[in-house]
């Protein structure tokens, strides 16, 4: 019998190594609220608002490589550093603020379910955001089984993505249109959805979590470096975030906005694939909505809780009861804040997102600061190149959180 020669079959476990957990990386982060606000980019300012993906995914990019290597370098958690070099408050505000962020975001995962079950089945939203808020903090006992579960939710939202990927392409956008698209402008209307998408793509929170993922890498192997490989991965990860934000605004920009349709459902997103899949566009669209809610409804409540542990120095080890009460707890704010407020279902999914960017500016300074610390660093720590963008990107974060007081408050 053939057989793939070695090299060949290193080769392609090697990319695949690479890209494979950037696309489910990609694919969990791309949960409701980006696809809600990226939906409504697009639907309600066509191709403006391009530029803004692509401003958020490099910066993004910027602080998740300084995430990656605080972790490859240091032999204790982020929050450890913090503590270390900062003081205990310091490292109390970062944990909690964490806690914070992690529960805004929550409570557009739970909204997510629910306008999926909704629309689809006419399941009320309320019983909905109760049963599977339960059932995420079950299957935080049962491991096994959410690892099944999660593979079949990750299905569904790739074979979304694809069809949104698919239907950009099919639908062949104006170079000109994507083109004007690439010019920063904020039209006039549009800054609440500008600062919501940043929270949520540019996000200091995810970018800091990296940290932690490096080091469970390196627990697994220990003695070994941080490689390019590694870094790469992290960016073919957030590079697919771009991909398929672009691919949905395309998709909004090129279907609903010559219809001049206002969002106001999960209904009227899934039209913009309805030129690839006719009337099952909303069946798809809905299976690949509950599938990124209730995917990010673990995985976001394990990254607030786990750092909420850490911070007050239980560790973030899942098997850890305290840990394990602190995800219950980011499951459970972020549903009673869709319980109580979900007469609004989209409009709080922006509004959860946009919050959360009076919080990030602090969390992205201490974190800038640790990467930059020589005895920390070492090697590691920030060249010029990347001390810029940094620095730009937190001077983008404290005008969008200057800016979105000042809207809140008129």
């Amino acid at each position: 019998m053939q057989t793939t020669p070695p090299y060949k079959q290193s080769f392609f476990k090697k990319w695949l190594s690479i890209l494979g957990p950037g696309i489910i990386t990609a694919a969990l982060v791309f949960g409701p609220s980006k696809m809600t606000i990226t939906s409504k980019m697009g639907a309600d300012y066509g191709f403006s608002l391009l530029w803004v993906i692509i401003a958020a995914i490099f910066f993004m990019m910027v602080f998740t490589n300084m995430a990656a290597r605080i972790g490859a370098q240091s032999d204790v958690s982020l929050l450890t550093l913090i503590r270390n070099k900062f003081g205990k408050a310091t490292a109390a505000i970062i944990g909690i603020g964490i806690f914070l962020v992690a529960t805004s975001f929550q409570s557009g995962n739970a909204t997510g379910i629910a306008l999926s079950l909704s629309e689809s089945m006419g399941i009320p939203p309320k019983i909905s955001i109760l049963v599977f808020t339960l059932i995420g903090i079950l299957l935080l006992f049962f491991r096994s089984f959410f690892l099944v579960l999660e593979k079949l939710m990750l299905a569904l939202i790739i074979i979304m993505l694809f069809a949104f990927l698919s239907t950009a392409v099919m639908l062949q956008p104006s170079f000109t249109e994507i083109t004007a698209g690439l010019v920063p402008r904020i039209p006039d209307g549009s800054l609440g959805l500008v600062i919501a998408f940043t929270a949520s793509c540019f996000s200091i929170v995810g970018a800091l979590y990296q940290s932690y993922l490096v080091q469970a890498r390196r627990k697994l192997s220990p003695g070994q470096q941080l490689s390019g490989n590694e870094i790469l991965g992290s960016r073919v990860g957030i590079i697919i975030l771009g991909l398929m934000s672009a691919a949905v605004l395309t998709c909004a920009g090129n279907i609903l906005h010559p219809q001049g349709i206002k969002i106001n459902s999960a209904a009227e997103m899934g039209k913009a694939l309805e030129p690839l899949l006719g009337t099952y566009a909303s069946h798809l669209f809905f299976a690949g909505l509950f599938g990124a809610s209730f995917s990010s409804l673990i995985g976001n409540a394990v990254l607030g809780g786990s750092l909420l542990g850490d911070t007050f120095g239980f560790g973030n080890n899942l098997n850890n009861k305290t840990v394990k009460f602190f995800i219950s707890l980011v499951m459970i704010f972020g549903s009673v804040i869709a319980y109580v407020f979900g007469n609004l279902p989209l409009e709080l999914i922006v509004f959860a997102q946009s919050i959360t960017i009076f919080l990030v500016p602090f969390i992205g300074i201490i974190l800038f600061l640790v990467a930059n610390d020589p005895v920390i660093m070492k090697e590691q720590k920030n060249k010029p190149f990347t001390k810029v963008w940094a620095i730009t990107g937190l001077a983008v974060l404290l005008i969008l959180a200057a800016s979105n007081f000042i809207k809140l408050i008129k």
